[in-house]
């Protein structure tokens, strides 16, 4: 991870610390990355209660707790089905925050409506649920490096967010 994506995991870790919050986790494409880059801060244990890397579809419905039908309707790489990993993961974990991604990696998977670098990210809050909709560039690697970029940095604007308007 770059010292300045570092920096942003200290400050999101530091500002759940001063405000007695805590955070957990829904992966898909990340597949732990964005856990692994909270868990790489000193004291991250203090907030991260967990998370649950939901690669398939079964899990992502066991575990989580995804409606069936939305997987049909939307698919996998959808607004409603992030939607639903942050909001059931918070409530899997009582957390206060949760980061949630699902997108298409590739080589492969992707489709004209969805192609390859698709990947959808939902921040839960006490009080909302926010989403973006990514388009990134390149080999898996890289995909998936900036879909963890970009996860950590839409968190912590959301947790500041939040906090500077509570």
């Amino acid at each position: 991870m770059k010292k300045s994506q570092f920096n942003i995991v200290k400050k999101i870790v530091a500002l759940l610390k001063q405000n007695d919050r805590n955070l957990c986790i829904a992966e898909s494409c990340t597949g732990g990355g964005i856990a692994k880059a909270i868990t790489d801060v000193p004291g991250c244990s203090e907030v991260f209660v967990g998370g649950i890397i939901a690669y398939s579809n079964e899990i992502k419905i066991r575990l989580i707790g995804v409606n069936y039908k939305k997987l049909e309707d939307f698919g996998a790489v959808s607004e409603e089905v992030v939607i639903e990993m942050a909001d059931n993961t918070s409530g899997v974990f009582d957390s206060d925050f949760c980061i949630a991604s699902t997108g298409i990696a590739g080589p492969t998977g992707g489709t004209i409506k969805k192609p390859v670098g698709t990947v959808w990210l939902a921040v839960a809050t006490p009080d909302n649920i926010l989403t973006l909709k990514c388009h990134f560039k390149g080999n898996r690697e890289r995909i998936r490096e900036q879909a963890v970029n970009t996860a950590i940095d839409f968190l912590e604007k959301e947790i500041q967010n939040y906090i500077d308007n509570n």
